[in-house]
């Protein structure tokens, strides 16, 4: 019950936030607060650490961009394409990896998801190489609603980013789920019981790669753009740096660091002028420069005092005052 409340005010929050906040900020930490959760579907509740999730992320992208701006496409079908792409690729890069475990698992979704970064700045017709997909339109919503006001698509995107988020749930709490969790306990027992583990994590694989693929392809019709930045190796960094900072194997917890993230990458630079502007030290002007330090110690304070992530901490803490 305190989960469904608690669910129903976060959704509450989401549905006003857009008359205090910037529209197109509040989808953006939308898509990325789903691509964190589908990693998470992987790596906390199956237990496989992929570094090759940019790969779906920015395939899916480029997709429903190519979709939209030349192909002619309605949203709908240049979603749906981009979600189909994401998960091909996922199929093929699952299908390789899940036959190794461990760092040899997590080394070639690396490798693989390279190989589709060099693919994107060499095949330029389709990518658009270093200069990227530009003007991709937003379109209509089934021809007929207007997705040209922020205001609009961002109940749009919150629609379908809920929508997936409700799926994940679902799935985790589904024999499926549980399933998952049995591999990421204990693999060799989940073997003798009889259960397929590679079919498995094949479908948690692929599952996951849909889903960061939706939002990628939600993030492309948002920002109206696409570029090597989603394929390169360092998206794969980033959803892994949300998922653990905000508590890998928790439900809340990717939606957190997601946030946590994106606030700091966009708002730092601001946050740090206001200081200086404040104590008149004009060191904290150059504050913005220095994101990657700053998510970098947060990294480090997570693994040395938080190692459950921040909501994790939360939820262990909560269990050890509950009577016995």
């Amino acid at each position: 019950m305190n989960k469904q409340i608690g669910y129903g005010l976060l959704l509450l929050a989401a549905l006003v936030a857009p008359f205090v906040g910037y529209p197109v900020f509040l989808m953006k930490l939308l898509c990325f607060a789903l691509f964190a959760s589908a990693f998470n579907l992987l790596i906390g509740f199956t237990g496989l650490l992929s570094f090759g999730h940019a790969a779906f992320f920015g395939t899916a992208g480029y997709v429903a961009g190519n979709a939209l701006k030349s192909w002619g496409m309605p949203f709908e079908l240049g979603i749906v394409l981009g979600v189909l792409a994401a998960a091909l690729v996922g199929f093929v890069i699952g299908g390789l990896a899940i036959r190794r475990s461990g760092i040899y698992f997590s080394m070639i979704t690396l490798a693989l998801a390279q190989m589709v970064y060099f693919g994107a700045l060499r095949f330029t017709n389709f990518t658009g190489g270093e200069d990227g997909l530009q003007g991709v339109p937003r379109g209509r919503l089934l021809g007929a609603v207007e997705l040209s006001s922020d205001l609009t698509l961002y109940y749009v995107v919150l629609a379908v980013c809920v929508a997936a988020f409700a799926l994940i749930v679902r799935t985790v709490h589904s024999p499926f789920g549980q399933v998952l969790k049995a591999i990421k306990e204990n693999e060799p027992r989940a073997i003798s019981l009889g259960y397929d583990v590679d079919k498995y994590k094949l479908m948690a694989f692929v599952l996951s790669a849909a889903l960061a693929g939706l939002a990628g392809a939600l993030k492309t019709v948002v920002l109206g753009f696409e570029t090597l930045t989603d394929v390169h190796w360092t998206m794969s960094g980033l959803v892994i740096l949300m998922t653990l900072v905000g508590g890998m194997g928790t439900l809340a917890g990717p939606l957190l660091g997601a946030v946590i993230i994106i606030v700091l990458e966009n708002k730092l630079g601001d946050f740090g002028t206001m200081v200086a502007s404040g104590t008149g030290i004009e060191w904290f002007n150059t504050l913005g420069e220095a994101v990657s330090m700053v998510t970098g110690l947060i990294f480090v304070a997570c693994v040395l005092a938080f190692r459950r992530g921040i909501i994790g901490e939360i939820v262990a803490a909560l269990g050890r005052r509950k009577p016995a």
